[in-house]
């Protein structure tokens, strides 16, 4: 596991120049879809909150110098793009239903602290927006305390069976219904030109038998990894639908920071075979290419699903937790983690919390004049 000591000299750039620059870097590695990145660019200017989930690029270009006592915190293995609506569901081998942390696209080694503050600044401008409702004190203190007592107690994986009820009605709402998910899969059309070399070979090893006949077509989905291929195959599967997503793995955006080196390795096998975690044993790293499985219950929890009220704090609670449940794969940090979190002084995390979402509103006002 590469070093990334976030200490590299960057001359001046607001966010359209380092947009610009990081997308000049991102087409040197993968093939960019014009009209996906349009469409990017779009969302980006909506609110504060799309537009952090879809700038992790500039976050680690801003963050040594906004949070250089953070930076130096104890480093593992971590998410990077973190934030509230980077969690869902799948089924584990024995088809129990977990929830967690669902997109390690930007894996790789952070301080901790990074995690804990991009996740709570999501939050934050996740209840600006009016998509929570609890105060952001509240919201950071949850996270924190969830972290906390998850590194101190070993971690645990959060299997949505005997316990953890209100967790799996969240899972379960109306918003994931399947008849909707299925609806909105038959609309997707076709794809009329054959996909990029791997992709096909990449799904079939996942599907339930050889030779099984699919469409193969585009999703349009997320953020942070829009405008990077993503492709979908949909078969009829003994009395009912199947899907397999296959999306180009690129390097993580840190490596933009240094263009004459090349890019480290992507670290999403590594931090998925580390973490404390129950597998989706349809996950598969084929060459180049991450395939998964796609079902209503197997994809992202959005924020319009969660309602008010209680289980908000229960949630944000839940996903500090889970932060440390994939910390705990650097299994050698957690006592310096803990020793670290003890010596700080208490309110540091809503401080970093608020200097960090007044840099992401500050950029994307930018953003959206431009």
């Amino acid at each position: 596991m590469e070093l990334w000591l976030f200490a590299v000299a960057i001359e001046p750039m607001n966010i359209v120049k380092a947009t610009k620059k990081y997308e000049a870097w991102l087409s040197r590695h993968t093939r960019i879809v014009a009209s996906d990145l349009q469409q990017k660019h779009k969302e980006m200017a909506k609110k504060p909150f799309p537009f952090l989930r879809a700038t992790f690029y500039r976050w680690v270009q801003v963050w040594p110098e906004f949070c250089a006592d953070l930076n130096r915190a104890p480093r593992v293995l971590g998410v990077g793009d973190l934030h509230v609506e980077n969690f869902g569901t799948w089924r584990d081998v024995d088809g129990r239903l977990v929830w967690g942390i669902n997109d390690f696209d930007e894996a790789g080694p952070y301080p901790y602290t990074m995690d804990l503050v991009r996740l709570a600044t999501s939050a934050l401008l996740a209840a600006r927006a009016k998509n929570l409702s609890m105060r952001p004190k509240d919201a950071v203190g949850k996270i924190l305390k969830g972290y906390t007592a998850c590194l101190r107690e070993g971690g645990r994986s959060f299997v949505l069976a005997e316990d953890h009820e209100w967790l799996r009605a969240i899972a379960e709402s109306k918003l994931r219904d399947p008849v909707e998910f299925w609806r909105k899969m038959d609309e997707l059309p076709t794809l009329k030109r054959e996909p990029p070399e791997g992709v096909r070979e990449a799904i079939e090893e996942t599907l339930p038998q050889r030779g099984l006949k699919y469409r193969l077509t585009r999703r349009f989905a997320g953020l942070g990894g829009r405008g990077s291929p993503r492709f979908v195959a949909i078969a009829d599967y003994r009395g009912g639908k199947l899907a397999r997503e296959a999306k180009a793995l690129v390097p993580a955006s840190v490596n933009w920071l240094t263009p004459d080196r090349e890019p480290s390795r992507s670290e999403y096998a590594l931090i998925l075979q580390r973490a404390v975690r129950c597998p989706d044993p349809f996950v598969r790293l084929s060459g180049p290419w991450f395939v998964r499985r796609l079902s209503p219950y197997c994809s992202r929890i959005e924020l319009t699903s969660l309602g008010a009220g209680r289980r908000e704090v229960r949630l944000l609670e839940a996903m500090g937790w889970e932060t440390a449940n994939i910390h705990l794969g650097s299994e050698s940090q957690r006592k310096a983690i803990l020793d670290d979190l003890g010596h700080r002084k208490p309110g540091w995390l809503g401080r970093a919390t608020e200097a960090m979402a007044g840099i992401v509103e500050k950029d994307w006002r930018v953003w959206k004049a431009h």
